[in-house]
């Protein structure tokens, strides 16, 4: 057994073995033994050695508590099992195609670590859903579809595959003549970074161009250990990349944010998305206000470099796909100038583009449509 087995292997499952409880009552335990019964618990050993105290951002992620069973009491919240109605956009089991050209194709559906605040809290852990015949089913419809450029493995995590099976659904997909780009979809190198070994990386480099997209929520993930791991798969040649949620208590702060997003850049990580959090069955109380995110998009622009600032993004309810949103850094916009302001507040005129009559030399705007500031934004995503 690897070291990486040995460490999931040890993870925490059971109520009564969680770091750091809130309330050791019978009558607690009580509680969260209801909420693992619909949402199960997995911490694994590595993870569960980053826990420092309670409350802290690590254990939020990862430790139930009674308020997961809140949302169950208030259908006025709306808050659904499948808030972005992928099992809507299934054509076939465990294969979510919403885009035009690309697909999302579930692999597994067992996490190193189970997020207290993910979308497919529905499905996470819970055995049986994805199988070798779901898998199968998946890449025939990919081979069937030409349209299809992209496709993204996702799950639960696709790294949890053992390197054999893994290895052959890599090469299914990458036989596929149509098929451009791959990407898998983990929260691996940040929840368990043993798991990326020299064997592991001698396969995925096999299948350029082969991208990651991973998921860090708050700086104390980025470890000595995790470092060692990202820095191994860009030296394959990985490009990767990081989404990170939005999350009440966890990292709803600008400090937190800069320091995430630089720590990621330094270990050549692209920060990629910031989520306004789903609205899951469970999860409400990560929850935070559109506007908090706004703000901290707002504090990162200018203040750190560029490729350190991630899009904004809201998962529109019902599977209308991703939203940018963007702080309003427009003021006014006519046919004559744009009136912007910078990260320091200050405003600028920027002049538009004019037009010269070759005859006469008299000016008029290039574009005389006039848009206001709230459509500039809009566009300018």
């Amino acid at each position: 057994m690897e070291q990486w087995q040995k460490l999931l292997s040890n993870s925490v499952v059971k109520v009564e073995d969680l770091p750091f409880p809130l309330d050791t009552s019978e009558e607690y335990k009580e509680k969260l033994r209801k909420v693992a019964k619909v949402f199960p618990i997995r911490i694994n050993s590595y993870f569960r050695d980053q826990i420092r105290e309670q409350n802290d951002p690590m254990w939020k992620q990862v430790v139930p508590t009674s308020e997961e069973l809140d949302d169950f009491l208030s259908e006025e919240e709306l808050l659904e099992s499948d808030p972005l109605n992928e099992e809507g956009d299934m054509p076939v089991p465990e294969l979510v195609h919403r885009y035009p050209d690309r697909v999302l194709l579930m692999i597994n559906n067992h996490c190193p670590i189970i997020c207290r605040f993910c979308t497919r809290k529905r499905k996470i852990g819970i055995p049986g859903i994805v199988t070798r015949e779901t898998l199968r089913q998946g890449i025939e419809y990919i081979r069937n579809h030409p349209e299809i450029r992209d496709v993204i493995l996702s799950g639960g995590d696709p790294l949890l595959v053992p390197d054999k099976e893994l290895d052959r659904i890599l090469g299914e997909l990458r036989s596929i003549p149509h098929l451009e780009i791959l990407r898998i979809g983990t929260r691996v190198p940040g929840t368990l970074p043993q798991r990326i070994t020299e064997n592991l990386c001698s396969i995925l480099k096999k299948y350029h161009p082969l991208y990651f997209n991973m998921h860090f929520n708050h700086p104390a993930e980025i470890t000595p250990e995790v470092e060692k791991a990202c820095n191994m798969l860009a030296d394959i040649g990985i490009p990767l990349g990081s989404q990170t949620v939005l999350l009440e208590g966890v990292n709803d702060n600008s400090v937190v944010m800069r320091e995430l997003m630089l720590k990621l850049l330094k270990m050549r990580v692209k920060p990629y998305y910031i989520y306004q959090a789903d609205m899951t069955l469970g999860t409400d109380h990560f929850r935070t206000s559109v506007e908090k995110g706004l703000n901290i998009i707002k504090d990162l622009q200018g203040h750190i470099s560029g490729m350190g600032v991630p899009y904004f993004v809201i998962d529109t309810p019902g599977g209308g796909g991703k939203v940018r949103l963007l702080p309003n850094m427009v003021l006014e916009h006519n046919e004559k100038e744009l009136i912007i302001k910078n990260y320091e507040g200050k405003v600028f005129r920027y002049p538009q583009a004019v037009k010269k009559d070759p005859e006469n030399g008299a000016e008029s705007p290039v574009s005389k449509q006039t848009e206001s500031a709230a459509d500039v934004c809009q566009l300018s995503v």
